[in-house]
């Protein structure tokens, strides 16, 4: 059993500033993929760092599997980490960077070249075993920083925005790379990222963060249509939903996702078309709108042959009220 459970966590750096972590409390399930997503500083590596043992808590207690992690050092809390930035040997072969962490630990070398292998298997890397890291792409690399994580066979696998040194080809493909191997290893895995496309596309459940507090845990969709608060509203979709303030649509703060905003022709009306982004399959159309002269995002699907400066008038399908 691989449950990882947070007890009310936090963790000060120094007195009188804010907790980069604060009442943190969470379970994640035994073979789940969550992810904690948010802007820069919302504590969110810090929270993972602290499973991994790389930082310690200053309040509340972690659990792995039901022990008592809190004051552990990582080599005895069964995790396996992956970096950013590999983090891997350059003067080693793959198969040698691999192997490393097994060698350490004592383990046989039949029992060294069946994991390896299987891990090199799994994610493509056959070919490339004796290869030094220095001839290999980004998305290789990172491949290896994967297999060394496998081949621990750790009840608990951490990612720390490990896609965000790739081009934006390499992170779609790795991501797939990624849901695929939870999927076949049943692990536990925690996945930290500040990017929520990624964040949608790839966790059972994103918990969403700001200034060391946990905002909101939901399922993708369950986060999209039903955000707590403004926070979460603005921070999950691409485009962000569009949040107007308190009386413009209703007594409180009230937004629209850009695809339940409909754009209609009208002479007589004071809003206008701002700019339009044409992205092939949709258009993003940007309306000054209303007495506040807000910016109003549109998905409208296919072409729109708006121009800058028409005059247009805004209708709204759906509203999520706070």
């Amino acid at each position: 059993m691989s449950e990882v459970v947070f007890e009310h966590v936090g963790k000060l750096y120094s007195r009188g500033d804010r907790p980069a972590v604060d009442d943190f409390d969470l379970t994640v399930k035994d073979g789940e993929f969550l992810i904690l997503v948010g802007p820069s500083g919302c504590g969110k590596s810090t929270s993972l760092r602290m499973v991994a043992g790389l930082e310690t808590p200053t309040s509340g207690r972690i659990l792995i599997g039901g022990k008592d992690v809190t004051n552990l050092p990582p080599k005895d809390r069964d995790i396996a980490m992956v970096f950013q930035n590999y983090a891997l040997y350059p003067h080693m072969t793959v198969e040698e960077n691999m192997a490393f962490a097994l060698k350490l630990r004592g383990f046989k070398k039949e029992e060294i070249r069946r994991r390896v292998d299987n891990a090199a298997e799994a994610l493509g890397l056959k070919e490339y075993l004796k290869r030094l890291p220095k001839a290999l792409s980004g998305g290789q690399r990172q491949r290896v920083a994967l297999g060394r994580a496998i081949v621990r066979d750790p009840a608990v696998f951490l990612f720390d925005e490990p896609l965000s040194n790739l081009d934006a080809k390499m992170r779609v493909e790795m991501r797939s790379e990624i849901i695929r191997l939870h999927q076949k290893l049943g692990a536990t895995m925690i996945y930290v990222t500040h990017d929520q496309t990624e964040a949608m596309t790839m966790g059972e459940r994103i918990v969403v963060m700001s200034e060391g507090k946990i905002q909101q845990v939901a399922p993708p969709m369950e986060l999209y249509d039903n955000p707590k608060n403004p926070f979460v509203a603005s921070f999950i979709g691409t485009p962000p939903m569009n949040l107007f303030p308190k009386g413009v649509l209703g007594e409180g703060i009230c937004g629209v996702r850009p695809e339940n905003v409909m754009i209609v022709k009208d002479d007589d009306s004071r809003d206008y078309v701002d700019f339009v982004e044409p992205l092939g399959s949709e258009t993003l159309v940007h309306v000054v709108y209303g007495e506040c002269r807000l910016n109003v995002i549109a998905r409208v699907q296919g072409f729109a042959s708006y121009r800058n400066g028409d005059k247009v008038r805004l209708e709204f399908t759906k509203i999520w009220y706070n």
